[in-house]
């Protein structure tokens, strides 16, 4: 900062102050760069909150809430000038408490001073959506649009239209198909495959499929009354989505009344101020639900002894050896990897320490004479909980 004349001319570079005595402020004239961090330091009782706060900020409140109705201000009350000749240069100014003690990590700048609540309303109202799978804008098309776009890409070419009716899902789906049958429709693409609807037709319950609806087959562009009955059928049935195929081509293109990727069919809800709030579900990163930060178990202070064996309490979390499950579980890994409880840490193999911490999806396998498989989820999950 620095001294300032009563006779420069005023700048827009600058936050001009003049006699500014606040609290024990003596009579201080000051200019400020503006577009700069500017840091107020001094010895306790020098002025500085009584300038920061108490001249400056305070101004600002009082000129913002001077914009007010008069109606609207019976509400606030009148704000007292800070004792100053003038400033100028001054402009809308947000404060943070220096008293703030919070150490909640869902507390940031800009929550505290609700510019966050602003630019989530911002992003979601007039940002522009993009694929994170091609980097290209999604888009979102009304029926004509979709029907005009179809008839001039693909014209004078057979296409299939396709309404996608499980997208990702498990289960055998008799109903689904009964259903399509009862309503007139003759087939469906299953996992990329095209059948034949049948009576009793199912899938296999524990697999994950999508399976497309088959609405119609047409010539794109030969016969409009057709495409504009099947369009919007299709776009209901896929639930504002739908795929097109040129005729045996193996190619398709998405479609969709909502934001969506038209190569890969990646589809966007609708944007609201809640998708991108990290303190809301539906914006929170999913690794750390919006926390920043993520606790992962430190295999050292699991095993802090190697030296010792499993019955000596080389695990940490579960000490010594005792009649309960968990030890139980560890003898049949010992079983199957071939060393035993007492033998020290450093010296059992690494895969099954692996097994022993982290634990495995898959079944692990006994030796051949004892034909029995059982699956150990690791000590890990049992601290993580």
């Amino acid at each position: 900062m620095a001294k300032k004349k009563k006779t420069d001319i005023i700048s827009e570079d600058w936050i001009e102050v003049w006699g500014a005595r606040e609290h024990n402020l003596k009579n201080i004239d000051l200019r400020i760069p503006r577009k700069s961090l500017v840091v107020i330091t001094g010895v306790s009782g020098s002025g500085k909150s009584s300038f920061a706060f108490d001249t400056l900020y305070a101004e600002g409140q009082r000129r913002y809430l001077e914009t007010f109705s008069a109606y609207a201000r019976q509400f606030i009350g009148e704000l007292k000038s800070p004792d100053v000749d003038k400033i100028a240069g001054l402009s809308p100014v947000i404060a943070i408490e220096q008293k703030t003690t919070s150490r909640n990590p869902r507390s940031t700048v800009g929550t505290v001073t609700e510019v966050y609540d602003l630019f989530r309303l911002f992003f979601a109202r007039a940002g522009e959506a993009f694929s994170y799978l091609s980097e290209k804008p999604m888009v979102r098309m009304s029926d004509e649009e979709i029907i005009k776009t179809i008839n001039k890409s693909f014209h004078d070419q057979k296409v299939v239209l396709l309404a996608p009716v499980v997208r990702s899902r498990k289960g055998h789906y008799r109903e689904l198909f009964s259903g399509l049958i009862k309503q007139g429709y003759t087939r469906v693409r299953v996992d990329g495959e095209y059948k034949e609807l049948k009576s009793g037709m199912t899938v296999d319950r524990y697999k994950i499929h999508d399976i497309e609806l088959v609405v119609d087959r047409v010539l794109a562009g030969s016969d409009p009354f057709r495409m504009n009955k099947s369009v919007p059928l299709a776009m209901n049935l896929g639930d504002g989505a739908m795929m097109v195929e040129v005729h045996d081509s193996g190619k398709f293109q998405w479609f969709s009344r909502s934001l969506m990727d038209p190569e890969t069919g990646l589809s966007y809800d609708e944007p609201s101020p809640n998708t991108f709030s990290f303190n809301s579900p539906y914006g929170a990163c999913q690794g750390c639900s919006g926390l920043g930060y993520v606790y992962e178990v430190d295999n050292k202070a699991i095993v802090p002894d190697e030296s010792l064996s499993i019955n000596r309490g080389a695990i940490a979390p579960i000490g010594e050896f005792r009649e309960i499950w968990i030890f139980e579980q560890l003898r049949k890994v010992a079983e199957a990897y071939k060393f035993s409880l007492a033998t020290p840490w450093k010296d059992i193999p690494e895969q099954a320490q692996a097994l022993i911490l982290d634990g495995k999806d898959e079944e692990v396998k006994y030796p051949e004479n004892l034909r029995f498989k059982f699956r150990f989820e690791g000590v890990k999950s049992f601290i993580n909980g």
